[in-house]
């Protein structure tokens, strides 16, 4: 599986440390930036450009980091197509795709810990969706209100 993943400059530190361990769970990773922590960006940038990889079908998954995670997960779920979820413990994670299919995690650098988040990124990358009645029901919910309906 191909992932995309790319972080403002709060979120560099942490995503340097998930690209090799993403790596080392046999996943292809496409770091898509920030590449430094010293330089202000903006993370709308960002969520754009790893969910533009994901709707493009040129990465089945992407991960976004920020400082808090809450705006580089608003930011994507304003991108039709993308289902975006904040996730700071693996449960959420691992669930979010099992019943959401969430295809972009948002993890905040300045809240959770290097060790627990590359726990939440194995759970969310190794993950899949259920395809159960009642979640493709929800989900067919979803894209009602994304077109507006």
């Amino acid at each position: 599986m191909k992932i995309a993943i790319a972080s403002d400059h709060a979120g560099f530190s942490l995503k340097a440390a998930l690209i090799p361990h993403l790596k080392n769970l046999g996943y292809v990773v496409a770091d898509l930036g920030t590449d430094s922590p010293d330089k202000p960006v903006d993370y709308p940038d960002f969520a754009a450009k790893a969910s533009g990889e994901v709707l493009a079908g040129r990465a089945e998954r992407a991960i976004v980091v920020c400082g808090s995670g809450v705006g580089a997960c608003v930011a994507a779920n304003k991108i039709a197509g993308i289902r975006a979820g904040l996730c700071h413990d693996t449960y959420s994670a691992h669930q979010g795709v099992e019943h959401d299919d969430i295809n972009v995690l948002c993890l905040g650098a300045r809240i959770i810990g290097e060790a627990l988040a590359l726990e939440i990124v194995a759970a969310f990358a190794a993950a899949s969706f259920t395809g159960e009645e009642r979640h493709r029901r929800r989900l067919d919910k979803i894209n009602a209100l994304e077109k507006g309906r």
